[in-house]
């Protein structure tokens, strides 16, 4: 078909310039006590660090390519990443024409393993990235904190059920900013559902303990 296929102007699809093309995933994270963070890996060739991604091989789904690179180059499985946005700007990456399907997922930090060549690094050091990886960590993070203004730790990065505090803490990690206490608890409390079990957290009384 391809080869017979010619479009109005009678070109055929062979006619056109075609772009390489990439996935980039950004996989972020919350430390127990930590900043929000990604995961980046160390350009074999380059030594530079950056965000896994590879090109997508001759009949390969999207899809398919991000597990590669995220197992082949972060030694990271078991994930489920979903397609975040195109990064289609010609000038975008100093290789020439690479078009990136940016992929994000958002994963406990006790459930990532990671290999010797890849880093768990906060999102405010994670600067100065290749290719384009610096706009394509900006977006994901405006999408995740986009998602925690409107719902309790939406991605599952606590373990349930939770206080109140540990809450508002991944919430603070996340957005990156002070959260008032007796604000966030009104907004969080109709989201949420009180369990019968307390956890002592230091003097005073027992802290109620929540799922989502």
């Amino acid at each position: 078909m391809s080869d017979t296929f010619r479009d109005s102007s009678g070109k055929r699809l062979s006619d056109y310039p075609r772009p390489s093309v990439a996935v980039d995933t950004a996989v972020l994270t919350v430390p127990i006590g930590g900043p929000l963070s990604v995961v980046q890996v160390c350009d074999q060739v380059d030594g530079d660090w950056r965000l896994p991604g590879t090109f997508v091989h001759e009949g390969e789904r999207l899809a398919d390519a991000v597990l590669r690179s995220l197992r082949d180059k972060a030694g990271v499985t078991g994930l489920a990443p979903r397609q975040l946005h195109v990064f289609d700007d010609p000038s975008r990456d100093d290789r020439g024409w690479v078009l990136s399907v940016a992929h994000l997922d958002v994963v406990p930090a006790a459930a990532l393993q990671t290999a010797m060549e890849a880093r768990i690094t906060p999102v405010s050091e994670a600067t100065g990235m290749v290719h384009g990886h610096d706009d394509i960590l900006e977006f994901a993070v405006v999408q995740l904190r986009a998602d925690h203004r409107g719902a309790p730790d939406p991605h599952g990065l606590l373990p349930s059920p939770f206080t109140m505090s540990a809450l508002r803490g991944l919430h603070e990690a996340v957005l990156g900013e002070r959260l008032l206490p007796d604000s966030f608890r009104r907004a969080m409390l109709p989201k949420l559902t009180a369990t019968e079990e307390k956890r002592a957290a230091g003097p005073g009384k027992p802290a109620v303990l929540y799922r989502r």
